[in-house]
């Protein structure tokens, strides 16, 4: 009977594995797997497909071994002439791993009482399995969450590869709730660090990512002979070449996109440059603007055109063509010789300077400033600042995804602590003086390395296909540099010590109390957001003296800014009667919120209107060093 049930598993097995096309509903990635899963395939036999290329999988055979040794041969001699080699564990994880193996230790009983848990589950899953294999209807024990697509070819319900599935997810599920009643005498952070990286650990062994235990690479491999595992070792040995020693995954083709051509094509000047910015003054699209300029501050640990990708999602088109006279800030690709940049270089370099020179401009004494993430926190120091130094140059301020209080700053918090910072201080140095943007792109790729490491290791890899081109993720690659002396203060008073919210922190001389900011704002937080979380931003609503209006998107730390209103996607919560009065919490303010259809902007633009709602003349840009998108955002 032993055989018999293994041969109708093995024949079901070969019959039913085969590719899906589903495409991801989350618009941030939505365009990244469409391409390894483009064109289904028939019901078709391993062993048929096999042996049809069995001549070819001979001369692969030999394209793999000569591959693997190029691969050794890159890992070896790239790997000793690494100058950050010294640097072993700059995320700080070794300790997170003592601290939960010594909270095992200390707590044995919570260890066998999870096994015995974990032993239960396993034999329900047996009894499941052989129900399934008898033909019988059966629930299964456990199911990938709904947003895992690391699970969503039909293949993984064929009884042999949903038993390995479910028990992957039941083990994981057991060590991590392990960890977690372990953790008990940790503090917080260092608890929260070692579920975090935990996760790391188990994402990483997901069966999915191995060529034996994943049913759509076993089938490319037995349908092309191999081709798709040579393919695949030259996709891993030019990534390693491109990363000098490094495992730079390939995440989007790089051909496909070309800034001023098909990404940052909103026509307008540089009509300001200094040492750290490039001041660009965008055509006004209407007869009539607004008198009031507008000036937006983009992140400056990115580039600045995530604001104006293409003119479906130009966050910069948009807002000209509702008749303000925009003008955007590019942040220069630091170097060594801007190792010592702080806060205050940013404030008086990028946005004192940028506001200076609009008033030369426009002759507008007050402007309307946008500060994204980062620089909406640089901003809010600077208001503090200037309320000091009686000068009111902006007249009303809008926060993206921007953080004061950093008490609750999500997974981005667990990797800080005093050590990790000297770790990240002796990398520094190491590089010249800067954080290399590669350093900096791989810890945000960890903060979902389901979607932005494992499901290209699969594609590049195992599958041997091509990532898909896609502008976002082309954006993503294309990483800026931190200064050294900035990345130090932002992680040690900001994320560390939290100093920023409790008036501890100085700027040119001044400490910083944001209680004395009393200008109109408008906060925008996002549902979803991993790097600024909902509730860390709404914290800063509680600082502020000025009338404020909050606002809630869906989805994340991009999409959930960068949704133009005619693409008609996620959704907005606004609580009307909480303007100017806001609740103590952000679960409060969302008791009294209504739910609203697509993208938040129009609510913005009405808000800003309202600001200063007289109207001149639209003139164009004049005194122009080149044109937009200029040549700061084309430095690598």
């Amino acid at each position: 009977m032993g055989d018999t049930v293994k041969n109708n598993t093995v024949k079901r097995n070969t019959a039913k594995i085969h590719e899906t096309t589903k495409k991801s509903t989350d618009s941030d990635l939505q365009k990244i797997f469409s391409e390894s899963n483009e064109q289904p395939h028939n019901n078709t036999d391993f062993l048929n497909d096999f042996m049809n290329s069995a001549a070819d999988t001979g001369q692969n055979i030999n394209k793999i071994m000569s591959l693997s040794q190029k691969l050794t041969s890159e890992l070896f001699f790239s790997g000793m002439g690494r100058s950050d080699k010294t640097v072993f564990d700059p995320l700080n994880a070794m300790q997170s791993w003592f601290d939960t193996i010594s909270g095992m230790m200390n707590n044995p009983e919570k260890i066998i009482e999870s096994q015995m848990n974990l032993w239960e589950q396993y034999t329900k899953l047996c009894a499941y399995s052989l129900a399934k294999m008898g033909g019988d209807a059966v629930s299964p024990l456990i199911k990938p969450e709904h947003n895992d697509r690391r699970f969503r070819s039909e293949a993984w319900n064929d009884t042999f590869f949903d038993f390995i599935k479910q028990c992957y997810l039941l083990v994981g599920n057991s060590v991590l709730d392990t960890v977690e009643k372990t953790g008990n005498d940790m503090d917080e952070r260092s608890r929260q660090r070692a579920l975090f990286f935990t996760k790391q650990y188990i994402d990483a062994l997901s069966p999915s990512n191995f060529l034996m235990t994943n049913p759509d690479a076993l089938q490319e491999t037995f349908k092309t002979g191999g081709a798709n595992l040579v393919k695949g070792l030259e996709n891993l040995v030019r990534d390693f070449e491109q990363g000098q020693g490094r495992l730079h995954i390939t995440q989007t083709d790089k051909t496909a996109f070309k800034i001023g051509e098909n990404l940052a094509t909103s026509a307008g000047q540089v009509v300001f440059r200094n040492e750290l910015i490039e001041l660009i003054h965008y055509n006004p699209q209407s007869d009539m603007v607004y008198a009031q300029p507008l000036l937006i501050l983009p992140p400056f640990i990115n580039k600045f055109y995530i604001l104006d990708m293409r003119p479906e999602n130009s966050l910069i088109d948009w807002v000209t063509k509702q008749g303000f006279n925009t003008f955007v800030i590019s942040w220069r690709n630091v170097n060594e010789e801007q190792s010592d940049y702080n806060f205050e270089s940013y404030m008086r370099l990028g946005l004192l300077s940028a506001l200076d020179e609009i008033e030369k401009i426009t002759g507008q004494k007050q402007s309307s400033v946008v500060g994204y993430c980062i620089s909406g926190t640089m901003v809010s120091m600077a208001l503090s600042w200037l309320k000091a130094q009686g000068r009111n140059p902006i007249q009303n301020v809008t926060y993206f995804a921007s953080q004061v209080d950093f008490s609750q700053a999500g997974e981005l918090s667990y990797f800080v602590d005093k050590d990790q910072i000297q770790n990240i201080e002796k990398m520094m140095r190491i590089s010249g003086g800067y954080l290399q943007g590669h350093q900096m792109a791989d810890t945000f790729n960890l903060l979902r390395a389901n979607d932005l490491i494992w499901s290209f290791v699969v594609n590049n890899y195992l599958l041997g296909k091509d990532p898909f081109p896609f502008d976002l993720l082309y954006w993503n690659s294309d990483t800026t540099r931190m200064p050294m002396a900035l990345q130090l203060e932002y992680l040690e008073h900001c994320y560390l010590n939290n100093d920023l919210s409790q008036n501890r922190m100085t700027i040119a001389e001044h400490i910083i109390n944001l209680s004395t900011i009393d200008i109109p704002m408008y906060i925008q937080a996002s549902k979803e957001d991993h790097i600024a979380p909902a509730v860390s931003v709404y914290k800063g609503t509680q600082f502020y003296k000025g009338k404020i209006r909050f606002i809630l998107a869906g989805s994340g730390h991009i999409a959930g800014v960068i949704n133009h209103p005619d693409n008609n996607k996620y959704n907005h919560w606004i609580n009307e009667k909480s303007d100017g009065n806001l609740p103590d919490t952000l679960d409060n303010w969302l008791s009294g919120a209504t739910e609203y259809q697509g993208s938040w902007w129009n609510d913005w633009a009405k808000w800003l209107s309202a600001q200063n709602s007289q109207k001149i003349p639209a003139v164009m840009p004049k005194n122009a060093l080149c044109p937009a998108p200029g040549e700061y955002v084309l430095e690598r």
